[in-house]
Order: C-alpha cells, then structure tokens, then sequence
C-alpha cells in the first residue's frame, strides 16, 4: 500500500508541481435527476421487448450490485420509456439516492449500461476530462448528508448544491493510476469477505448437521409437545407500549433479529400495570414465535434462563415444561426435522401461523434429564465457537474497510493548486 502512494506521489510532483486543480462538479460531470415511475410501468422482468432497466432506491441493494448496477426489479421497453420521456442515463454513470433516509445509508453505484432512474436517485455522468471510476472512489468517500438539505422530516439533495461541490481533477494519467490501484485493493477486500463469509457459512452447516445428529441419534421414546408441556399463548404488548423500566419483556418480533436459542436477559420492559394483562413466562420456560411471515422463520424459540419473571405478548406461546430442560427444547426446536413437522401445521399464506393446539401436536425426543444437559452442554459449546466467528467477521470485515477507505482517502488528498506546498 505504501508502495502504491509513493509511486502516485512521485506522480502528483512530477505532473503537478504547483498542486492539483479542484473544480466544481458541475464543470466537469453533468448532473441530473431521474424520472417519476408511474405503476403501469413496474413490475417487468427483463426480456427481449422490456430490456432497459428501471432503477429505484431500493435496487442498490440486491445481490450483486454492491458497486456495479448489473440487475433490477423492473425493465421497461424503449417504447415505454419514449413514453414517459425519460432520457437513458448512460454505462458508467453514478447514480445515489437525493431523498430521505436512503440518502444516509451512502451508497453510490456505477450504471453499467443505459438506463433510466427513478425520481429518488440522482445521477452523476462524468465528461471528458475525469475518468469515470476516478470520480466514483472520489465521490465514494463523501459523506451524502453533507449535500441534505432542510431541517424537516425528510432530507433531501438539490442538484444546486451538488454542481458546487469541488472535486480534484489532476491529470488522466493519475487518475488512472489511482483507479488501477484501488481496483486491485477492491478486489481483493472483495475477495476476503468472500473467503470470510464462506468459512462461517461451512461452519454454520456443520454445526447444524452436529446438532441434528445428536437429536436422531436419541434412543428414546418421541411425544408430543403437549403430553409433557403446558402451552399458553399471549396476546396484546405492541412496541409501543414498551417503557425504560418496569417488568421485562420479550415482544415476538425480537425473537426472530435478537435472541439465540436461550437468553438471560431481555432488551424491553413494559409498565407493571400493563404486565398484569400479558403471559407470564418463568425461568425455564421458552417462548416461541407463532407467526411469520416465511416458513423457516415461525416457531422460531428462545429458553428464557434468567432469574426472574418476564412476560410476552401477542404472536408468541410460552411452553411451560418444567420437568424438562429448557434449552434442550429450544435447540431442539431449530433442528431440521422439527422443521419439516412444523410445516405440516402451519397455515397461511402472507402470514405463516402455527396455533398452540397444533404446535402441542409435534413431537419430541424426551431422554431422561442427565441426557438432555449433555446434549445441551454440547450444542452451547459448538455454539460458543460458531457465535465467536460470526462476531469476529463482521470485526474483521469492518477493520478491513477501514484500512481500505483510509488507503483510498491517502491517494485521493492532493494539494490544492494554488496553496503553499
């Protein structure tokens, strides 16, 4: 890396010795807004006849186009889009959201080939004098807020703030030093999340194909959930009657994006007066999730292991078994073949439920007590390892960018053209 900014500092002092020009974007780029999208038009899939695609806000998301736009969830025909008057932004193109809290999430795009964008997004078409992917590194490192305007509710990018923006221009030859060195490190930071996240992914398998095999590998009679539990199912506490203290809570949603199989503490409580109303769950119960809005995710559970009462509301059922081990259930409830029986009680198509009646119908491996904590010892330490990586790559990709973006910055700050060197 250090190699690489000597070579383009040597460059700069060569090239430009008395600094780098910086000139307004809008001398050196052209800057327009995209169009508005009316319904009739949405909802095409690329085809020989629909072939230009139609980019929203929302496609800078999806798989694939982290950096370049290669695919979109609408194409319109060229005869559509002369009917909308819409003019084609053109291949390697920048393209960011200029309105409301896309505009903070930063992400800049290169279009690929000609398209049309929505009313949302602005697009930023470099000229002659600066090389295309130059300006998108440049532009990659600028925070987009710094552009929003007004203090209302929705923020918002003008194209009169934008053109105004300076940019350093030195000459082609940097500019395409610079991009081939930054390709280089992009691709190989691309390449190591790669590495990163299929290591995790094998991991994960493993740990699931371990888990799942301890279970079939019981010797033991198979009951139903209800023979041996208790189920109750909660109803009422939305979000909004959540408080900064009082009684603990755990609402279903946050089964699903915030617990493991067991937790010992909660992240809501809701006042005393409105707990009296809801499901109680006691330590060693475990509450499950009954409704999704996708198969693998309903029924998804959570042994509460703390040392006091909580309680849960609407769309959760609290199994209360508790002759039984808790986690032993819970991790029992995430094993491929509880998976495969809950299906055939779920009902529902946008919204999956399972009710307790038929959640108390599947059926369970009951080994004595000792052999349940065994396997419960087990399954927290593979556990333990697999929550390990999945912690430490999101550090070790996050430490990565930023050894990555302070690289970036290093070889884009120049001296000004003008000013004391």
């Amino acid at each position: 890396m250090a190699e690489g900014t000597n070579y383009i500092d040597r460059l700069v002092a060569e090239l430009c010795p008395d600094g780098v020009e910086y000139r307004p974007l809008g001398e050196i780029a052209d800057v327009t807004s995209g169009y508005v999208f009316p319904v009739k038009y949405q909802g095409n899939e690329k085809s020989a006849e629909d072939n230009i695609p139609f980019y929203k806000v929302s496609d800078m998301n999806l798989p694939g186009n982290e950096m370049f736009m290669t695919s979109s969830n609408n194409y319109v025909s060229a005869e559509s889009a002369k009917e909308m008057r819409a003019s084609l932004a053109q291949p390697e193109s920048i393209i960011f959201p200029k309105i409301g809290a896309a505009i903070a999430t930063n992400k800049k795009r290169i279009l690929t080939e000609k398209s049309i964008v929505d009313n949302n997004v602005m697009v930023v078409t470099a000229r002659s004098v600066i090389n295309s992917k130059f300006l998108y590194y440049v532009l990659t490192g600028f925070d987009l807020m710094s552009w929003s305007m007004g203090a209302g509710a929705v923020p918002s990018i003008k194209k009169s703030v934008v053109v105004k923006h300076e940019v350093p221009v030195p000459p082609l030859e940097i500019q395409e030093a610079i991009v081939e060195i930054l390709d280089k490190f992009t691709n190989l930071e691309a390449e190591l999340e790669a590495e990163l996240e299929a290591e995790l992914e094998a991991r994960t398998l493993q740990y699931e194909y371990y888990r799942d095999s301890l279970f079939e590998a019981l010797d033991c009679p198979r009951v139903p959930l209800g023979s041996f539990a208790q189920l109750v199912r909660g109803s009422g506490m939305p979000k909004t009657d959540f408080s900064e203290s009082g009684v603990g809570a755990i609402h279903y949603g946050q089964i699903y994006t915030k617990f493991g199989t067991a937790t010992a503490e909660v992240i809501a409580h809701v006042p005393e007066e409105k707990a009296k109303k809801l499901a109680v769950v006691n330590p060693g119960d475990v509450i499950v999730a009954n409704t999704s809005e996708n198969l693998e995710d309903v029924c998804k559970a959570v042994a509460w292991v703390g040392d006091s009462d909580i309680v849960t509301g609407g769309h959760a059922t609290v199994i209360k078994a508790p002759e039984q081990n808790a986690k032993f259930i819970s991790y029992y409830m995430a094993t491929g073949r509880f998976n495969k029986d809950k299906r055939r009680h779920a009902f529902g198509t946008k919204v999956i439920d399972v009710a307790p009646k038929n959640l108390a119908k599947i059926e369970f491996p009951l080994p004595p007590l000792e052999e349940q904590q065994r396997i419960v010892d087990i399954l927290d330490r593979f556990d333990a390892l697999t929550s390990s990586l999945s912690e430490g790559l999101p550090a070790e990709l996050a430490a990565r960018r930023s050894q990555y973006e302070y690289y970036r910055d290093q070889l884009l700050s120049f001296p000004r053209k003008g000013e004391n060197q």
